[in-house]
């Protein structure tokens, strides 16, 4: 497996982050993005049956317990932190999931082209460079199949201070998305659709506990998709969702 310098960073950042026992701070912010999850699954139930997926930069795999649950004809999960794939086969042997992990190179996989209907990932895209790992994914995706990705963006001021504040709870080399990746997506792929989260559901985090059964947390959502209807407001989200074809 070749790695760059920053495969290198990247995958050395992981695995320590994997051994550490204690949870990152930032955890308590991922209750106001809640709501990405919901429309990241609801996707995949009504996709995933019958279908080749990959758990692209699946770290620990803790989605595949659920997507598996969909009934894909195989799912396979990579990561370049051997400590999170070792812990994703763990997991998955505990809970007798029949999934396949190994640890790879997300920029240039051992796959041959054209494997897979379905790939996907939450928060892996900004730890790569964004023309290798979408080049690749295009690559081993099938013709019309699709991908599906998490992602922070990086357009928000507040966030981006904050980030600099806080250096070591992210590698060096991560870049959340902004436009030009966003165009460099469209123009690889076709029918990208974008969806932003996490602007006024994150200002009131602290007003509500359990985003589930949270009536301020489904009005904030409500306001939240209300003004992101405007390029202005796109700016303040924390996070996307992609969902995008091969031709």
């Amino acid at each position: 497996m070749n790695l760059t310098e920053i495969n290198i960073r990247e995958k050395n950042f992981h695995n320590k982050l994997q051994s550490q026992k204690k949870d990152r701070f930032e955890g308590i912010f991922y209750k106001a993005i809640y709501n990405i999850n919901e429309d990241f699954f609801s996707f995949l139930e009504k996709n995933a049956k019958n279908s080749e997926i990959l758990d692209y930069g699946c770290g620990i795999g803790s989605f595949v317990d659920k997507v598996i649950k969909f009934k894909p004809k195989k799912i396979v999960g990579i990561d370049i932190s051997e400590i999170s794939i070792n812990k994703a086969k763990k997991k998955a042997e505990e809970l007798n999931i029949n999934a396949n992990f190994s640890v790879d190179n997300c920029e240039k996989t051992k796959f041959a082209s054209n494997s897979f209907d379905i790939i996907y990932g939450t928060g892996i895209l900004h730890h790569l460079q964004i023309n290798k790992c979408l080049d690749e994914i295009h690559r081993i995706l099938k013709s019309n199949g699709h991908l599906i990705f998490i992602e922070p963006l990086g357009t928000n001021p507040i966030i981006n201070f904050y980030r600099k504040l806080t250096p070591g709870a992210r590698s060096k080399d991560e870049h959340p998305l902004v436009n030009k990746d966003f165009k460099y997506i469209n123009n690889k792929f076709f029918d990208m659709k974008i969806k932003y989260y996490g602007f006024l559901t994150l200002v009131f985090f602290p007003f509500y506990k359990s985003p589930n059964n949270s009536k301020l947390f489904k009005l904030l959502v409500a306001c939240d998709q209300y003004l992101f209807k405007f390029k202005f407001f796109q700016l303040f989200a924390w996070s996307v969702l992609i969902n995008a074809k091969k031709n």
